[in-house]
């Protein structure tokens, strides 16, 4: 019974992403994104992306320490390392997607 019941929270849990993600695919301006990362996100996780994404794009720069990434974006020195290894080790690789994408619209 518990096998079958967390088989199915797991399959919920995992429909409920691919729904999250195509609510984020429908919405086309910036200002749609933000009405909805309001209503979806406290300010406390807003920043939190945001301070991760800020971490990302200096990392990428290449020019500064982990300290200095660390004062200019506000964040822990544990978030930049945490961001460093997921930009050099991680399957995922979603950081590295985005930021060459953007930088080939630059």
């Amino acid at each position: 019974m518990t096998d079958t019941l967390s088989r199915k929270a797991v399959n919920k849990a995992a429909d409920d992403r691919l729904a999250l993600y195509d609510a984020f695919l429908s919405l086309k301006t910036r200002e749609e994104m933000d009405a909805f990362l309001s209503d979806l996100c406290t300010p406390a996780e807003l920043r939190a992306f945001a301070e991760r994404w800020a971490v990302a794009r200096l990392l990428d720069q290449k020019s500064k320490s982990y300290r200095e990434i660390a004062i200019e974006a506000g964040a822990s020195p544990t978030t930049v390392v945490r961001v460093a290894r997921f930009l050099r080790e991680m399957q995922h690789q979603g950081y590295r997607l985005v930021l060459d994408r953007l930088s080939r619209k630059d």
